[in-house]
């Protein structure tokens, strides 16, 4: 049996550090908003090059904080339009649904899966007030072309980075990439804690005490209540285990790159469509995902040879019943890609005979 992900064996490789990581925040008697997150929040700002960094209960709140915190900041406000690629995980859509905010569902590029510039541009309108681009499966969006766009119309740029810890655009990390940025620990990811986490980068620092205000009950100061808040903090266990973690998440993306470059050259089955990549240097792989016009067929073949795939996503947010309004939406590019894309093993630590075998599975069926 081969898994989709060996988290076990990804974490065990750090056993003994997590586990004096551990020790550690038991030992000190403070469990929420200590040293543990103060240091994470400057490590993590570092790593991403923001000026900030607000360490928060996972992934999702990290997305709706700034949003909610852009609205008491007079920058949004009830109604406006938030442009997102249609094909994310429904995650993205309810952050800006949360704020009553409208999401406006753009179509992605269909070689990269990912937002451009030209379908921000197709759904422009007077209410558009910003851009939530995904960088999905570890890969960034067209981030020079959103930010040109977004610099022309005056809006604000939003990372969903929850797949793209230490990715690449130009030169820069994801984090860093427009106003803001949530990003998800949750423990799948390329780093990931042992549980529930999250964070918002920024380089705003009016926007980043806002954020950390509205995740601590609306407080700036202890029994002082400014906004009406919630409770969304990244608590001391968690950040301290991330914080052993992310001193080894660039040699994790390497191993990653390395897993991926196999399949690439490997895989040959002319059926598969294998990711396009704009930047080997750039891509970290959350997910190696590629698309088969059979693709339900080909995940039941890899099944009966022992390799478990994932499908990310099976259902786009707009036929899910959450959004039932937007059941009626014609969203081709999307809709063809949720019908075809199948994601493969790949974790740091995959051996090569593994890959090799996955490989093998994939050329060999239909």
């Amino acid at each position: 049996m081969i898994p989709f992900l060996d988290l076990k064996a990804v974490n065990m490789k750090r056993a003994a550090e997590l586990e004096n990581a551990f020790a550690r925040v038991l030992e000190s008697g403070w469990y929420i908003r200590g040293k543990e997150v103060e240091e994470f929040e400057k490590e993590f700002a570092g790593y991403c090059g923001a000026g900030h960094c607000v360490g928060v209960a996972n992934g999702l709140d990290a997305l709706s904080l700034i949003l909610r915190a852009y609205k008491e900041l007079g920058k949004l406000q009830d109604g406006d339009e938030v442009i997102v690629p249609a094909n994310t995980y429904i995650a993205t859509i309810l952050s800006i649904t949360a704020n009553n905010l409208v999401p406006v569902l753009a179509e992605p590029d269909d070689r990269s899966f990912n937002l451009d510039a030209a379908g921000v541009r197709e759904k422009l309108s007077a209410r558009t007030k910003a851009v939530m681009p995904v960088h999905l499966y570890g890969q960034t969006a067209d981030m020079a072309g959103i930010n040109a766009l977004a610099k022309e119309k005056g809006l604000l740029v939003i990372e969903d980075a929850a797949q793209a810890h230490g990715a690449e655009d130009n030169g820069k990390r994801a984090g860093a990439l427009g106003h803001a940025a949530g990003f998800s620990f949750y423990p799948g990811k390329n780093l990931g804690a042992l549980g529930d986490a999250g964070a918002v980068t920024t380089n705003d620092a009016e926007l980043a005490a806002v954020v950390r205000a509205l995740a601590n009950y609306g407080s700036h100061k202890k029994y002082e209540n400014v906004y009406q808040g919630v409770n969304s903090r990244l608590d001391e266990v968690q950040a301290a285990l991330l914080r052993v973690k992310l001193k080894y998440l660039d040699d994790e993306i390497l191993e990653r790159r390395a897993a991926a470059d196999f399949y690439l050259s490997r895989i040959a089955n002319p059926g598969v469509v294998l990711p396009q990549v704009k930047d080997t240097q750039a891509h970290v792989w959350h997910l190696f995902v590629i698309r088969h016009k059979n693709r339900d067929a080909l995940q039941k073949a890899l099944a009966e040879k022992g390799i478990q795939t994932l499908i990310h996503y099976p259902v786009p947010p707009h036929k899910q019943r959450a959004y039932a309004a937007w059941n009626g939406l014609s969203l081709p590019v999307t809709e063809r890609i949720h019908d075809q894309v199948l994601s493969l093993p790949l974790w740091p630590g995959m051996t090569e005979e593994q890959q090799s075998a996955v490989a093998q599975a994939v050329d060999s069926a239909a």
